[in-house]
């Protein structure tokens, strides 16, 4: 028997809470909006006061747009230019096509304002009343996945005779009417579409094989792989053999070039702070040619580690734009960009012991038990430290020539006490990234003063001071 009425609450208007399952392929999604529109078990007017009064032929038009996206993300202004209807009208029949079952959200589309509107993305979906009417099984092949990808394995004999009318439906067009006479015949057509509905109306219990071998209540999915729905409405007896796609690799579509550049605008978006927010579309235009030379995420990561990133960014597509112009030249081949990610690794492990290293300086500075020097004639001290090293390093070479000529410095007077205030001193200087009181002495002079340890950690500071790849800051 045929539902008293066909409607779906906003609420389950989801993918993840629809009954329905997803279409195989547009044709046979139109097959269902055929059906939708000739039971007339939907009607508009009985869940709102505005809008179209009937599913008509114009819902069929946008539904057949609809049927030629893959993946099923338009935009209003795009079924405006094609159907020719106005934003409001678009609006109406998309809210029909789902209040009716057919159509469900995979992302629902965002209005921002100062912002990009986004599209929304829809699941092309059968109605499980549609299922029922016709006597079609299906069977969740995977006990895991989710019910609505549930796959057809049969269609009893009653439904044979609709689904070839409906399939006919599905192949011819829907245009737009020249008259408004023709604006009448959506209603008498659903009047007779409602008595054929009726009349193809199919009770559960019937059973029936696609290879007609005879009556059963167990499914051969098992052992045999059925035809789409396109090819159940043709009542045909041949033994329906499974072929495997060529354009398809380990049970996935292989993607297409549009593909991929989407698919790499969608990691970079992902990956890349500061491309988050950004529009999908536009970086994969913005990418296509990286994209197009078979370029991956971790490439295009490497690839803006050797260009350099900026640190504050206003407009993240035009920046990748920017960085991106002859990237596919200068790394052409995949030994080039396998090279660039290793160096692009190293640098991110270089970068990562560094800071190890600031953290534990730190924690030394603020949970150890030195304490930096407050006194006045400690003070008073190391400035004359400094001035006795700037004395060496200008006059007291002409005045000390012979430990000149050995390579050696003039020793420093200075006893233990002023030692130790110096060191900790320079012990003080390294903890903020400072180096100059020990650079400042030759090699020789500042190991038998600060000692090896000091000195070391002081030639490492220097070292990643230059290195493009480290910051270091003074609080």
């Amino acid at each position: 028997m045929l539902p008293a009425m066909l409607y779906v609450p906003e609420v389950e208007q989801w993918l993840s809470t629809s009954t329905g399952r997803i279409a195989p392929e547009g044709y046979s999604w139109m097959q269902a909006v055929h059906w939708v529109a000739g039971a007339g078990l939907y009607r508009p007017r009985r869940y709102r006061s505005h809008g179209p009064r009937s599913f008509g032929p114009t819902t069929v038009r946008v539904a057949q747009e609809l049927a030629q996206l893959s993946p099923c993300h338009p935009g209003i202004g795009y079924l405006v230019r094609r159907t020719g209807l106005s934003e409001r009208s678009v609006e109406y029949h998309l809210g029909m096509l789902r209040e009716a079952g057919l159509l469900a959200y995979v992302v629902r589309g965002t209005r921002v304002s100062g912002e990009t509107a986004q599209a929304s993305e829809f699941a092309r979906m059968i109605p499980v009343e549609f299922d029922r009417a016709l006597g079609i099984r299906t069977v969740l092949r995977d006990e895991d996945a989710p019910a609505y990808t549930r796959a057809v394995t049969g269609i009893a004999e009653a439904g044979r005779e609709l689904m070839a009318k409906l399939a006919k439906k599905a192949a011819r067009k829907v245009r737009k009417p020249r008259s408004k006479t023709a604006s009448k015949a959506p209603v008498r057509g659903a009047r007779r579409g409602a008595e054929q509905g009726v009349a193809a109306a199919v009770s559960d219990e019937v059973r029936c094989t696609p290879m007609q071998v005879g009556t059963s209540g167990r499914s051969t999915a098992s052992v045999t792989s059925l035809p789409p729905e396109s090819k159940l409405a043709s009542g045909g007896s041949k033994s329906p053999t499974a072929k495997k796609s060529k354009s398809k690799a380990a049970g996935r579509r292989k993607l297409n070039t549009v593909g991929r550049r989407f698919q790499l605008a969608k990691e970079l978006t992902q990956e890349l702070d500061w491309l988050r927010g950004c529009s999908v579309p536009r970086i994969a235009w913005v990418a296509r040619a990286v994209a197009d030379a078979g370029w991956t995420v971790t490439d295009v990561k490497a690839w803006l580690h050797f260009r350099g990133e900026a640190a504050h960014v206003r407009r993240g597509s035009g920046l990748l734009a920017v960085l991106l112009a002859g990237a596919e030249n200068v790394l052409d081949t995949p030994a080039k960009r396998a090279d660039a990610i290793e160096q692009w690794r190293g640098a991110q492990e270089a970068a990562r012991r560094h800071r190890i290293r600031q953290v534990r300086a730190r924690t030394e500075r603020y949970e150890g038990d030195w304490q930096a020097p407050s006194s006045r004639s400690v003070q008073l001290e190391v400035e004359a430290a400094f001035a006795q090293v700037r004395e060496i390093s200008s006059g007291g070479r002409h005045r000390n020539q012979d430990h000149a000529a050995d390579g050696q410095d003039a020793p420093l007077e200075m006893g233990e006490q002023e030692r130790k205030d110096l060191v900790a001193a320079a012990a003080g200087e390294l903890m903020r990234g400072e180096t100059t009181l020990i650079t400042c002495f030759s090699p020789e002079t500042a190991v038998r003063i600060f000692g090896e340890d000091l000195v070391l950690r002081a030639r490492q500071i220097e070292r990643l001071a230059h290195s493009s790849l480290t910051t270091i800051r003074h609080r």
